[in-house]
């Protein structure tokens, strides 16, 4: 029995399938941007070489040396939306840690900080990374209605479950 082609993915046809192309883990830095009550997301390009290709996830990415973490923050969403945003618009949320013994590699991590803003701040802000930015109502993420990174997707849910968590 032949199997068609036609209807089987390769890496070559869908970059999430990929599994030679070498990715360099590294600290990031993210943006939970609520909008009125909803979140502003980036569609990851489909490049094999990142994490997640294709995936809807927070806006930030790697620190430079010498910059502290809302330094990139700032300058992460300047190059990607063209957002200026102040040290003061930023809240710290959380920090991950991802331990990479397994490859040979130090700890990495991710912080998370929230920025509240309106529709109508959002006004002037284009598209700079990415494929696509999009508002996504919170049952949009909680349902996995759209492909999300997995640590933004955990740090999305927690930001909307929040009052829930009890000690």
């Amino acid at each position: 029995m032949a199997v068609s082609t036609a209807s089987t993915s390769r890496a070559e046809d869908d970059p999430r399938l990929d599994l030679s192309a070498p990715l360099r883990p590294g600290n990031a830095v993210a943006a939970l941007i609520v909008v009125d009550g909803q979140y502003l997301l980036q569609l990851r390009d489909a490049k094999p070489d990142i994490f997640f290709p294709a995936h809807w996830g927070c806006f930030g990415g790697g620190v430079d040396p010498g910059e502290t973490v809302e330094q990139a923050l700032i300058r992460e969403l300047e190059e990607e939306l063209g957002a200026r945003i102040d040290t003061t618009d930023l809240r710290y949320f959380s920090r991950f840690e991802f331990g990479l013994d397994f490859a040979a590699l130090k700890p990495i991590w991710r912080i998370f900080y929230e920025v509240a803003i309106s529709e109508a701040q959002m006004a002037g802000w284009s598209l700079g990374e990415g494929s696509d930015m999009r508002l996504f109502p919170a049952a949009a993420i909680l349902t996995h209605r759209i492909p999300l990174t997995p640590y933004d997707a955990f740090a999305l849910w927690m930001h909307i479950n929040g009052s829930r968590l009890v000690g």
